[in-house]
């Protein structure tokens, strides 16, 4: 049946049309941002994965530069905790040569002294943004002898996790404003001429070389090679530290890689795919149309009858 109030050939032509020019708006969105899935309207489930491993993703990204920050921090002490066992390495050798007969004790002190001039220095300027592990005041507020470093970050049933890496400071510590408790700044007192002192502080240059002096600088050397043992503990302990902290950047590196490969995975674009679907669809239209407009004309053909 011909009728010019309802045209069916143009409605079908144009509901085709319709349908052709949305898939093709769809295929261009892919193709300019790549994204087969773009927001929640085009897989709402792959869509809720994909903005939750990239928010966990951005924080495994700050997690990395907390790791950057921490081994700064780790390397800095270990490098001047090195520096400052050889130079404890040297006072140790000096009081050693101060036990031999004859030797002028006075000037031994004198080399001494420079070094533990050496030792505060070091020790002061070992600091990285703000934080010095080697020289603390354990009375200031705030401060915690555990020394913590964030490692890692996940995501678990029960919710999110944060991973640190710990060091002891109170292991480590050169001096200790607050209360002298540092390895080289805790004092000792001589067994014989009850002489106080430290590693940082200790004195020769007044001891005779009568047997009680004697056993006070041996005591003196003990003190010293005591300092020495616990210095290399710490910087074993930083060493070991440092190593855990560069494999754990690595991992969180790959990690990282890993989570945009699965989120790409889920969400972007088949570009070939993509391109051969553009092309059919833009023959597709053009037909569309054509066929619309052909639709359209075929009315006009009933006013031949009326001629």
């Amino acid at each position: 049946m011909s009728s010019i109030n309802t045209n069916r050939a143009a409605m079908t032509a144009l509901a085709s049309l319709s349908m052709t020019s949305a898939k093709l708006e769809s295929t261009q969105q892919r193709i300019s941002t790549g994204l087969r899935v773009n927001s929640a309207t085009d897989n709402a489930a792959y869509w809720s994965i994909a903005t939750t491993m990239r928010s966990d993703n951005s924080s495994l990204s700050t997690v990395t530069d907390a790791l950057g920050l921490g081994a700064a921090t780790v390397d800095v002490s270990y490098t001047a905790l090195n520096s400052s066992i050889t130079t404890i390495q040297k006072i140790k050798d000096k009081l050693v040569a101060a036990l031999q007969p004859g030797v002028d004790r006075t000037k031994i002190q004198s080399e001494i002294t420079q070094l533990q001039g050496q030792l505060k220095s070091v020790a002061n300027s070992a600091a990285f943004s703000g934080e010095n592990w080697l020289s603390v005041d354990s009375s200031a507020a705030g401060y915690n002898a555990t020394k913590s470093i964030v490692s890692s970050f996940s995501r678990g049933a029960t919710g999110l996790t944060i991973q640190t890496i710990t060091f002891n400071g109170n292991s480590g510590k050169l001096f200790d404003s607050a209360n002298q408790s540092g390895i080289l700044d805790k004092t000792s007192t001589t067994s014989n001429g009850n002489v106080v002192y430290s590693v940082s502080t200790l004195d020769i240059s007044t001891l005779t070389t009568s047997a009680a002096d004697t056993q006070d600088l041996q005591q003196m050397i003990g003190t010293v090679d005591g300092a020495l043992n616990k210095m290399t503990s710490a910087a074993a302990d930083l060493g070991s530290m440092k190593t855990r902290i560069d494999s754990q950047t690595s991992f969180i590196k790959s990690l990282m890689e890993a989570v945009t490969r699965g989120i790409g995975t889920l969400v972007d674009a088949d570009m070939s795919e993509e391109s051969t679907k553009l092309q059919a669809l833009q023959v597709q239209q053009q037909l569309g149309t054509q066929a619309l407009s052909i639709a359209n004309q075929s009315s006009q053909s009933i006013l031949s009858l009326f001629k």
